[in-house]
């Protein structure tokens, strides 16, 4: 019997599929680039069968270089969390564009539920705020907006990324896993069941909706790369990088800097109650059993990068941000605030704007790189001001992401954050966390705890700067974060 893991891991921006052994060993990968489509100010949207059919090309050439369907015990899925997609039961073909986790346009709706009074009752059940960043609302703007949803009757399926790819799959299972259905606003994470309340006050259909299953186990086979392969992992993508880092113990704490930034703690057995704008949601659920994490999301990251060299044309890779900032001592009182989708936790200001601010003739194009680069750590600390205010302070920070080669913005988190900063030699933590649900699911390992051996070795980065610096540099972020939240 092979032990190899095809992982599928769609994102924001690209669709890959990697190999995995058993030691957590990546043997193989293979991504491609998806396009982001901008109708409107503050509309993002993606192509649901470009999607598919770049994860199915991609995940054929995985399979090849395993030597064959017939080598794979498994299949993981992890995704972008958020993202809706709305297509035909009879066609299995998408009716709409996805609307991405990213897009705005229900903010003037979720202020008006807010302003209603509707917040406190979401979040006792959610765990989640009134916010367009949370697919309810996004389903319940489709469903007025696109008439082809509603005359395909019921044909029409809804769901999450992970959903609409194990419905290609498999030639029609509609199901989605717990940690993903706990990101829509219409799942009771206490219940884990979609709440009939809930779907009414978005306006979603609840008999599009899929089935909540597990995060481990065996959901359905596919054959479309010639041998029938168990599909035995699916998880959200922050809650798979929070299993992938081994974050399987109360207390503790990984942070992702990918398209955006996401911290989650390991919560244990009982959903946690934030007092201080964070979220409240599920970790993962294995044998109908949940654990629970608390989550401070930021909305841009990654994304501020790809900003500054597509957009503005001030780098011309990622890469050379590292070096940039290294070639000025400090920010020459340059700060970003990156909020080009709104400002998520702890703020939830869906109407600010990004801002650069401090410029002056002695600002060069390294000073503003710099000055973005350094939001990561501004922004992780205000996360972590809020989590300590929830009384779950972090001793310790598991970072990953693509960000994170940067040794530069490693070290500047832990200098800011003044914590131990650990980060896995390998970063694709993500990816692992599906490898590792799908090894449970499969067989391969009876639990988490077992799975663990796959994340492998760790370097850490130790806080190295003065008090009066970091409070400096954090004084001058809190005026620059007030301005733009008054200009909101």
């Amino acid at each position: 019997m092979s032990d190899l893991i095809l992982v599928i891991d769609e994102g924001t921006t690209s669709t890959r599929a990697m190999l995995f052994a058993p030691d957590g060993k990546c043997l193989a990968t293979e991504a491609a680039e998806l396009t982001q489509h901008y109708p409107e100010a503050g509309r993002v949207e993606h192509d649901a069968a470009e999607i598919w059919d770049k994860t199915l090309a991609v995940s054929r050439t995985v399979v090849e270089r395993a030597g064959g369907a017939d080598k794979i015990a498994a299949i993981g899925i992890t995704n972008q969390r958020e993202t809706v997609v709305f297509w035909d039961r009879g066609t299995g073909e998408p009716l709409a564009p996805a609307i991405v986790w990213q897009d705005r346009r229900t903010a003037a709706i979720c202020r008006d539920l807010k302003e209603a009074g509707n917040e406190p009752a979401v979040q006792a059940k959610t765990g989640l705020l009134l916010d367009p960043y949370f697919s309810g609302s996004k389903i319940g703007w489709a469903m007025r907006n696109w008439p082809q949803l509603r005359e395909a009757g019921d044909r029409l399926a809804i769901g999450t990324i992970e959903s609409w790819l194990i419905w290609k799959l498999t030639g029609g299972l509609h199901i989605t896993d717990a940690t993903n259905a706990s990101r829509t606003a219409l799942m009771a994470i206490g219940s884990g069941h979609w709440d009939d309340g809930l779907i009414e006050l978005f306006g979603a259909p609840g008999a599009a909706l899929p089935e909540i299953v597990d995060c481990a186990g065996s959901f359905g086979v596919t054959t479309l790369f010639g041998a029938p392969i168990a599909i035995c992992g699916i998880a959200g993508d922050q809650q798979s990088a929070t299993i992938g880092q081994s974050c399987l113990a109360p207390g503790e704490t990984k942070a992702t800097f990918g398209t955006g930034a996401f911290v989650l703690t390991q919560a244990g057995a009982t959903p946690p109650v934030s007092r201080n704008r964070l979220l409240s949601t599920i970790a993962w659920q294995l044998g109908g059993r949940r654990a629970y994490a608390l989550e401070g999301s930021v909305f841009v990251a990654g994304s501020l990068i790809q900003w500054l060299r597509d957009a503005l044309a001030l780098i011309g890779t990622a890469q050379e941000t590292e070096a940039l900032a290294r070639s000025v001592p400090d920010n020459g009182g340059v700060y970003c605030v990156p909020a080009l989708s709104g400002l998520g936790a702890p703020w939830w200001e869906a109407d600010a704007r990004g801002a650069i601010s401090g410029l002056s003739f002695s600002t060069g194009r390294a000073h503003i790189v710099r000055a973005a680069l350094e939001s990561m750590a501004h922004q992780a600390h205000d996360l972590k001001t809020a989590f300590a205010a929830d009384g779950v302070d972090w001793k310790l920070l598991r970072i990953d992401g693509g960000m994170v080669a940067n040794d530069w913005m490693a070290q500047d988190l832990a200098d800011m954050l003044d914590v131990s900063v650990e980060r896995p030699k390998f970063a694709e933590t993500t990816a692992l966390g599906a490898a590792m649900l799908a090894g449970v699911g499969s067989g391969l390992f009876r639990d988490l705890n077992e799975a663990a051996v796959m994340r492998g070795a760790v370097e850490t980065f130790e806080p190295a700067i003065p008090d009066e610096r970091r409070d400096a540099r954090l004084a001058g972020w809190r005026h620059a974060v007030a301005s733009v939240i008054e200009s909101a």
